[in-house]
């Protein structure tokens, strides 16, 4: 049964028209993203040829939802994500229904068409590295007079001596 079929029959919740609770783990699980890297990711996916399953973005909770083939356990293995499958539920809106405060579908559940799990994981898995802060190179400040503290410490004996030790571009003029 298609994700479509699914919303069709499945039961509205009560009193908040247009959304329906879904029974998921039979024919595909959901797997659960935040926001920021699920978006970046369904960028990635969507310029690959492949097809890309139905995508549900929850406002309210800030997190996508990406529709994948059963038996994907193993693979999200590691990641910040989390699995829905059988036992799991999720509130989703009617496609063509839809209130602004919710969120909705980024892409529709139009077909049987899933994401592949594997190039989830790899879009994933991309974006947590081009987004992982870079190491930053420290340069030491250069400060005029700066010495290591096991500098030997030249006093001047004399006034005389003072004004020798300076350069004579910094030496008093009389």
């Amino acid at each position: 049964m298609s994700l479509r079929e699914a919303l069709r029959a499945a039961p509205l919740v009560e009193d908040v028209p247009g959304l329906h609770l879904l029974s998921v783990g039979h024919e595909w699980d959901v797997v659960r993203v935040p926001a920021y890297a699920g978006f970046l990711a369904l960028a990635q996916l969507r310029q690959t040829e492949e097809g890309l399953g139905p995508v549900l973005y929850d406002r309210p909770g800030d997190l996508l939802y990406f529709v994948v083939p059963t038996g994907s356990r193993g693979v999200w293995i590691g990641l910040s994500v989390r699995l829905l499958s059988k036992g799991s539920w999720l509130v989703a809106p009617n496609p063509y229904r839809c209130e602004e405060w919710f969120g909705g579908w980024c892409e529709l559940p139009d077909d049987e068409r899933l994401t592949a799990p594997d190039r989830l994981r790899r879009a994933l898995e991309q974006q947590q590295i081009d987004s992982a802060p870079q190491p930053e190179i420290a340069v030491r400040e250069e400060r005029q007079g700066w010495k290591p503290s096991n500098a030997p410490v030249l006093t001047p004996t004399s006034a005389v001596s003072s004004r020798t030790s300076l350069p004579r571009s910094a030496r008093p003029r009389f």
